[in-house]
């Protein structure tokens, strides 16, 4: 079974994905508001197109979420918790209470020598943002390295550099 978010309520549709072809259509009803909307499912060379030019976090599936790769930019990635009407960048569908709705700043920078930085800064959340184990201080920006570990609430993070393996 997977579910994928109703763009009208934001509640959440299940459906069975093992009869589903890569690259179909599948139109599907939201039995909370009663919307219909189509899906299409990318395929393996659609999903290959996604940019991992600057790396990627990964979010680690616990029993508030199911696991998550997102795709960092350069420049600012603001991450949280999704929440209808709260602007991210970076949105990771979970129901975890204690990751703020805009809870941490992933700036990506490419340095003098060509080398891509990234670093991490709490976005004044409520319970803090850490880098393996470590609470970031107010305003502090912090050098994060491929494979480190970065915790928003209750939820881990985990930073990797390029394409995330199959």
């Amino acid at each position: 079974m997977r579910k994928i978010r109703c763009p009208k309520c934001e509640e959440f549709v299940r459906f069975e994905e093992s009869r589903i072809e890569p690259g179909a259509s599948l139109i599907l009803h939201c039995e909370n508001c009663g919307k219909n909307f189509s899906v299409k499912f990318k395929s393996k060379e659609e999903k290959q197109n996604i940019d991992y030019t600057y790396g990627h976090v990964i979010v680690i599936e616990n029993v508030f979420c199911e696991k998550q790769i997102i795709p960092l930019q350069l420049g600012e990635n603001l991450l949280g918790r999704r929440c209808p009407g709260t602007v991210v960048s970076s949105p990771i569908d979970t129901g975890d209470m204690s990751m703020d709705r805009k809870h941490c700043i992933i700036h990506v920078e490419i340095n003098k020598k060509g080398e891509i930085i990234h670093k991490v800064e709490d976005y004044d959340s409520l319970v803090g943002t850490f880098v393996m184990n470590e609470i970031l201080q107010k305003k502090e920006k912090r050098i994060v390295e491929d494979g480190e570990i970065i915790t928003l609430g209750a939820t881990t993070l985990i930073l990797k550099k390029g394409a995330p393996e199959e």
